[in-house]
């Protein structure tokens, strides 16, 4: 078998648990976050479950790299890979490629290209903000000066900026969560614009279809 085959079916055996693991991840981070008056036992187990999910996607990114026989390589053609291991914050987007995994499984998907566009970027922007909200609410709610002070406050403001709204009512006051707002504009304005252009190239493709049904001379 040569590394092209072998790292084909390394990555198909791989897809759905690591996306198990995005979603443990993410649960686990939310009982750390969240679960204030857990025991500690609790949380501990919650720390561990991170670190553990954490392992297993450097893992696969080492056994990815090591099959590919790019080298450095790798590094450059795989970056969104490279960042989504160092970040777990953009870990989420794991769950979004396991339900592309299991569409191709499963033969074609019913769903057309504009719907899956949509589909999908909904899905990122949804489990992206959530962990975002996560990520901000722990820096800012006990920092000084902070509006932040609950997480409905970081639900509420991580909608107004995935929307591009930006009410100003609640912001980030700590360098980590101002950080993450940067972060977050660019993909509330990445997401939405491509929900929005497929949208718009799905009615251009409806309207076409119209046209092209319409007796001549009418």
């Amino acid at each position: 078998m040569d590394k092209d085959s072998r790292l084909a079916s390394w990555e198909h055996r791989s897809e759905v648990p690591l996306g198990v693991a995005s979603l443990l991840s993410l649960g686990s981070y939310a009982v750390r976050v969240l679960g204030h008056g857990q025991p500690d036992a609790v949380r501990d187990s919650a720390l561990a479950l991170t670190y553990a999910t954490w392992a297993m996607f450097i893992v696969d990114y080492g056994v990815r790299w090591r099959l590919s026989g790019q080298g450095p390589g790798f590094v450059r053609r795989h970056w969104l890979d490279t960042v989504v291991m160092v970040l777990p914050l953009l870990r989420p987007v794991q769950i979004v490629k396991v339900n592309e995994a299991v569409q191709r499984r499963r033969g074609r998907s019913r769903l057309t290209l504009h719907a899956r566009v949509i589909l999908y970027a909904t899905l990122s922007v949804g489990l992206l903000g959530f962990a975002a909200a996560l990520a901000v609410y722990q820096q800012e709610h006990d920092a000084p000066h902070a509006t932040i002070r609950t997480f409905g406050d970081s639900v509420w403001w991580t909608c107004s900026t995935l929307g591009t709204v930006g009410y100003g009512d609640v912001v980030p006051v700590t360098p980590v969560g101002r950080l993450i707002a940067v972060g977050l504009m660019g993909v509330g304005l990445a997401l939405l614009g491509a929900v929005t252009g497929s949208f718009s190239a799905w009615l251009l493709q409806v309207f076409s279809r119209e046209g092209d049904d319409r007796p001549r001379g009418s």
